[in-house]
């Protein structure tokens, strides 16, 4: 006879993640518990995403996944180490932030560094991994300073300048430094 917590998992199992990676995410939970997240070691997930091109590694708390490039293998188990902890760094960093929004490469994730004890890491690796460059089709403007922001992608939603907020607001949100779209720069003839 099944119990409910056995019907609940037959029901609803685990979806799988591609390119998964179980050594990884034992050693992941390891030094997550180490820092005190014990939460955040239960549900973190490790995989090698093969579409990382330029990015040595990629963590997304909501998903409590860190994806890593497989051309890292390339280059020895210290540097898979070493980029592990980067991206936990910033699991952590958010996990201790809570619902607060923090900077990527900020003060929380520096802290969060020292802890797992990389305490001297950079914000961008210095691996030998083709960068890829995307023109900037789309231009935006901030009538109040001036400054014009080209992008890769059109925005979705309303954005500010974010030199004016942190000037005139505090840091927050307001609609008076709102982006302008300017032109799309792809069909300018």
């Amino acid at each position: 006879m099944l119990l409910l917590e056995q019907l609940d998992f037959v029901f609803h199992p685990q979806p799988q993640i591609p390119g998964r990676d179980a050594t990884l995410e034992i050693q992941a939970r390891r030094i997550l518990e180490s820092v005190g997240a014990g939460k955040l070691a239960r549900q973190v997930c490790v995989e090698w995403n093969p579409r990382l091109r330029s990015a040595a590694g990629r963590a997304w708390f909501q998903r409590t996944l860190v994806s890593l490039n497989p051309r890292l293998r390339e280059h020895g188990a210290g540097e898979i180490d070493r980029t592990l902890r980067h991206e936990l760094a910033h699991l952590v960093a958010q996990m201790r932030a809570g619902r607060r929004r923090i900077a990527p490469h900020g003060a929380e994730w520096r802290q969060a560094c020292h802890d797992l004890g990389i305490g001297d890491e950079a914000r961008c690796h210095t691996l030998p991994l083709p960068i890829s460059r995307r023109a900037r089709k789309f231009l935006y403007h901030c009538a109040h300073c001036g400054k014009d922001f080209p992008r890769v992608q059109r925005i979705r939603r309303t954005m500010a300048c974010l030199e004016c907020c942190q000037r005139y607001n505090r840091g927050k949100f307001d609609r008076r430094f709102r982006l302008e779209f300017v032109r799309d720069v792809g069909r300018v003839s």
